[in-house]
């Protein structure tokens, strides 16, 4: 939004329509129906990446906005054997849930585990259709507010020691083979609106969102503490001095440990380093 607010799009000759979409395997599905160019992705659907369906030509951010929230009663992960709990399959409310029932020596099968839409898990906490919840802000953000002695149990710095979340820009394979200089375009006006929101404009960036969405200002500005906002020369540093790559790898390692990858694959096969590094000069 800021990129297409401030004109960073339009300086670089490209214009922008946005569409909105629950998560990320329906914004890759989309990519390959050739309905939309550009897809941005949360943690969950980096695995069809790996799987080839994808090309990550830019990281977003390092993600914090990822939550397993406990409703009344329950304050930690044991306390979810067999109970209900909403999440949504192949997206990063997957991974978090996992993750937390892992780190606690169980599994799916020790919970009722109960799939639904992103929309649709704000309101069974609420109603009290389900005991616990995996989600991201801002819907975990509403859940902790609307729901009496919500708990949040798990979050993604609950994992920094062994994995990372990411969130990323992504294109199809065929569309990145034959479009790499709208893609350096598209790149570096969005490396541009990341610089200039990291300086001290996180408040003009929020309204940008909040009415591009029609959700409450003071919401969406609560979401500025949900991830490691990157920089676009931090981005691009890190892709040309490895740490990008390590990233990726990390996210890599930890999907081939709970299944959802076979099998290593080189992340230059699907991350566009090289494009991050260009955007950057």
């Amino acid at each position: 939004m800021t990129a297409k607010e401030k004109g960073f799009f339009e300086e670089e000759g490209i214009t922008v329509k946005l569409v909105e979409f629950q998560d990320g395997p329906n914004i890759i599905a989309a990519l390959d129906s050739g309905s939309i160019d550009v897809g941005y992705i949360g943690q969950g659907a980096h695995k069809l990446c790996v799987n080839g369906q994808a090309k990550i030509f830019a990281l977003s951010h390092i993600s914090n906005g990822d939550a397993l929230i406990g409703g009344p009663g329950i304050t930690k992960v044991e306390d979810l054997k067999g109970k209900k709990v909403a999440y949504s399959s192949g997206t990063s409310s997957e991974d978090i849930l996992v993750n937390s029932l892992t780190k606690a020596g169980m599994t799916m099968d020790d919970i009722t585990a109960v799939d639904m839409d992103a929309s649709g898990i704000v309101t069974a906490m609420i109603s009290g259709g389900v005991d616990a919840c995996a989600t991201w802000s801002p819907n975990s953000l509403k859940v902790l507010e609307e729901v009496k002695e919500a708990t949040k149990i798990c979050d993604n710095l609950t994992f920094s020691d062994t994995t990372v979340s990411l969130a990323s820009w992504i294109v199809t394979p065929k569309y990145a083979e034959g479009n790499q200089d709208k893609i350096l375009r598209f790149t570096r006006a969005l490396f541009k609106a990341m610089d200039y929101a990291a300086d001290d404009h996180y408040d003009e960036a929020a309204g940008y969102v909040s009415a591009q969405t029609a959700t409450d200002y003071d919401s969406v500005y609560q979401q500025r503490g949900d991830a490691d906002w990157l920089t676009g020369k931090e981005v691009a540093k890190g892709a040309e001095d490895g740490t990008v790559e390590n990233y990726y790898k990390i996210q890599q390692d930890n999907f081939i440990k709970s299944g959802a990858v076979e099998e290593e694959v080189p992340v230059t096969d699907y991350v566009m380093l090289d494009n991050m590094v260009e955007a950057g000069k």
